[in-house]
């Protein structure tokens, strides 16, 4: 195992954190809450260049499963490292996006809860 099969994951784990950055009232649309022009045009961006970096890291981790464990024809205690590559990268996707869903859901499902 080389830095080659650490870097799909390299790329995800940065789409995961810019993609949690983003707040999603700021894609809704240009406010006064917020300065600036083109604030909704610039999170969309943002957003695109993220999940392009979260797709990028599972293509790549495809990649380096097909072109690195299965032409060669691995066995399968040298093919795991290939599969569990992209099901961690996948993973990554998977909770990144439902953690973006859940932490800015609106705010009409959430309890009180003052004494």
């Amino acid at each position: 195992m080389n830095f080659v099969d650490w870097i799909p994951g390299i790329f995800s784990a940065l789409g995961m954190l810019v993609i949690n950055s983003i707040d999603k009232t700021r894609l809704s649309g240009d406010t006064f809450a917020y300065s600036g022009d083109g604030v909704a045009w610039k999170a969309r961006v943002v957003l695109f260049m993220g999940f392009a970096a979260m797709a990028g890291g599972l293509a790549g981790s495809v990649t380096v499963m097909v072109l690195k464990y299965v032409v060669p024809e691995a066995g399968f205690p040298t093919l795991w490292m290939g599969v569990a590559n992209v099901m961690a990268n996948a993973l990554v996707m998977i909770s990144s996006a439902v953690l973006w869903v859940s932490q800015n859901m609106e705010d009409d499902y959430t309890y009180n809860l003052a004494l």
